[in-house]
């Protein structure tokens, strides 16, 4: 990472790091206990300029690169894998109504983004839908200067929080193919027939809110229409490439803060006499994920600066998305492992990055589906 950063990146860099040792290391855990970080550390992410620093000045932010993303991602990551809703909200979302929002919409949400008075959402996935977009059945009829909005999304990051969401829906169910008949509606906290569900309760990600999201005909003018009518899921597919890039990077600085537990609590517990990394078993294990985690990081640099550049890394990160959340749970459960009994208790932090682990190989695509864009675009399918 080093090569990239310049004295700007760096000074950014260690003046998160600090804001983040003073706001969220002495909280974490009792934000993991409430289920929830609380809406007053948005607020004052967004008053420190660390909400969407890319955006451009005009709506609030400061044009800053996507290194300054990078940074903010990997710097959250090392505190804990609660945060992902605040990179989803600067690299996901937000994204959104920057490349598809007419003036009216950045002025009305892409500022308030910035400034942690909006906290987003997107909503794509269903109780019948996941990884299969073209099935969604939530569903928009135009009806004057509205659309009326029905169905119901599931597993939604930031739920609870989201002033508004951006949802995927069909605005012609009888579009031939499916997908064609998709596009992306701009929910707002307020709107009447939207309700909130259950926050859901998982394995882990346990600061992190995630809810279900109801629509009974709920009323969105058309001026929240995202772009135009039936490209929804061109849009999607388009920003999917910088999302799987995001949890790609997360993922790499999970394996690597797990790793940097590990090793010397291997030093310093004994069995049988001497220390268990001395063990060949155990320093064959440790050796072998630094080496993955050496070749894991040396392909994220690469990547991160091809999509710098604007190039098409759909193939590649689907690569290192599938290869990174895998090699995750195997040096989380590994490293467990390593911890003995005391991996096993919640006063270890090794327990809840192996609950937090599970995860990022499911959200934002499957491996399975990773491995299957993969194989159409080397030609395989």
């Amino acid at each position: 990472m080093k090569s990239f950063l310049t004295k700007e990146h760096e000074i950014f860099k260690q003046s998160f790091r600090k804001f983040l040792e003073k706001e969220a290391l002495p909280f974490y855990e009792e934000w993991e206990k409430d289920g929830m970080i609380p809406r007053d550390f948005w607020n004052k992410l967004g008053k420190n300029g660390f909400l969407c620093p890319w955006v451009k000045e005009e709506y609030g932010g400061f044009g800053a690169d996507f290194l300054y993303s990078v940074i903010i991602n990997e710097e959250l990551e090392r505190v804990g894998s609660s945060f992902i809703g605040v990179g989803l909200h600067n690299d996901i979302v937000a994204p959104y109504l920057d490349a598809y929002g007419t003036e009216e919409q950045k002025q009305k949400w892409l500022s308030k983004c910035v400034t942690g008075e909006a906290i987003s959402a997107i909503a794509m996935t269903e109780p019948g839908a996941g990884s299969d977009l073209a099935a969604l059945k939530t569903t928009a009829r135009k009806d004057g200067d509205h659309y009326v909005l029905n169905g119901e999304k599931t597993f939604i990051t930031n739920g609870i929080h989201a002033d508004f969401v951006i949802v995927a829906c069909k605005t012609n169910p009888q579009a031939i193919p499916a997908y064609r008949g998709i596009s992306l509606l701009v929910v707002e906290r307020d709107t009447v027939g939207f309700t909130r569900g259950k926050k859901l309760q998982k394995v882990g990600l346990h600061a992190q809110d995630t809810a279900e999201l109801i629509f009974e005909d709920a009323i969105i003018p058309v001026t929240n229409l995202l772009g135009e009518e039936g490209k929804g899921f061109y849009y999607l597919m388009k920003q999917l490439q910088q999302e799987r890039l995001i949890v790609t990077i997360a993922a790499q600085v999970a394996i690597e803060e797990i790793l940097r537990m590990t090793i010397p609590y291997t030093k310093e517990r004994k069995a049988f006499g001497q220390s268990i990394s001395q063990f060949q078993h155990t320093h064959f294990q440790l050796v072998e994920l630094e080496t993955k985690k050496e070749m894991s990081r040396s392909f994220l640099h690469e990547l991160i600066r091809e999509h710098m550049e604007g190039k098409d890394v759909v193939t590649k990160v689907s690569m290192a998305k599938w290869w990174t959340t895998e090699l995750l749970k195997e040096t989380a459960s590994t490293c467990m492992h390593l911890h003995g009994g005391y991996g096993y208790m919640e006063e270890y932090e090794i327990s809840r990055r192996f609950r937090d682990a599970q995860v990022p190989a499911i959200y934002a695509g499957t491996t399975e589906i990773m491995k299957t864009i993969i194989a159409k675009n080397i030609g395989l399918m």
